[in-house]
């Protein structure tokens, strides 16, 4: 019996195919490879390079920061010996960096902002000078503004957000030294922790903003801009002794007046001293006398 012929086997003539494939990916994979490191970040470089080396038991050299914009190599050299403004930043650590120095001129109206709120200081001081004494009143100069600290014992009565009439004498003496003067003037109510529920003030919250609002009311009465007034009630939530004694309490209600920086040298000009009025409001004296 005849055997069966065997069937050859198909040659697969595209099997080059696979090999070139892997080819081109090998060739597209480096050309994107080049393209990637053809713009090196030089601090990067370093960086990677020493721990390379310092992986593969090498000496790691020290590393020369450079700042991205900033001079390298040649162009670093020519702005140090050419003496160029422009700062160089190599071979030195961000940290050690100085800050630019303040403009004369923004130190000039920083100066003048102080002396300014100084001025309003002294003479609010001046005016409730018997209350300082008797600590009814505290001013305080904080550079940038002026806190005055007023004890509700001469503004209100307990529970309740109507100015006496020795308030209305303290709040219209405040007036006349805050009308001549540009500074925003924010108004904090504060009170203690004993809490209180009425159909007028539901709550503390309620409370500390009528009593700042009773103020600012004031000052707009005496002349003070209502556009530099605002009223800001923060309850018993910002205490600056304890409750748990009459005298904490006590010192707890309290309605500050926090009067703000401005820059008077830009909105009035050189001529407003600390201790006058600026030129705008002796304009405007001068014309209703």
């Amino acid at each position: 019996m005849a055997r069966r012929k065997l069937k050859e086997e198909h040659l697969n003539h595209e099997a080059w195919a696979i090999p070139y494939g892997d080819l081109i990916t090998l060739l597209l994979a480096f050309f994107v490879v080049m393209y990637a490191i053809s713009s090196v970040n030089a601090g990067k470089y370093r960086v990677v390079s020493e721990s390379l080396a310092s992986a593969f038991g090498g000496t790691p050299q020290a590393a020369i920061p450079i700042a991205q914009g900033g001079p390298t190599g040649a162009t670093a050299a020519q702005a140090q010996t050419s003496g160029s403004a422009e700062p160089n930043y190599v071979g030195q650590p961000r940290s050690v960096i100085a800050p630019p120095p303040v403009p004369a001129q923004l130190a000039a109206t920083l100066a003048a902002r102080s002396a300014q709120l100084g001025g309003v200081a002294r003479r609010i001081e001046q005016t409730l000078a018997q209350l300082v004494m008797q600590d009814q009143v505290v001013v305080r100069h904080n550079g940038d503004w002026v806190e005055v600290e007023i004890r509700t014992d001469i503004l209100f009565d307990s529970g309740s957000a109507m100015l006496s009439q020795v308030a209305e004498g303290v709040i219209a003496q405040l007036a006349e030294v805050l009308r001549s003067a540009p500074n925003p003037v924010r108004v904090e109510g504060h009170t203690d922790n004993v809490p209180i529920r009425s159909a007028a003030f539901p709550s503390n919250w309620e409370l500390s903003a009528a009593r700042a609002a009773s103020v600012v009311r004031l000052l707009a009465a005496g002349g003070v801009d209502p556009g530099r007034l605002a009223v800001l009630g923060l309850g018993e939530f910002r205490p600056i002794a304890s409750n748990a004694t009459a005298a904490g309490r006590n010192a707890n209600r309290r309605v500050l007046l926090m009067i703000l920086g401005t820059d008077v040298v830009a909105e009035y000009g050189p001529a407003a001293t600390p201790d006058q009025d600026p030129p705008e409001r002796q304009s405007v004296d001068a014309a209703e006398g």
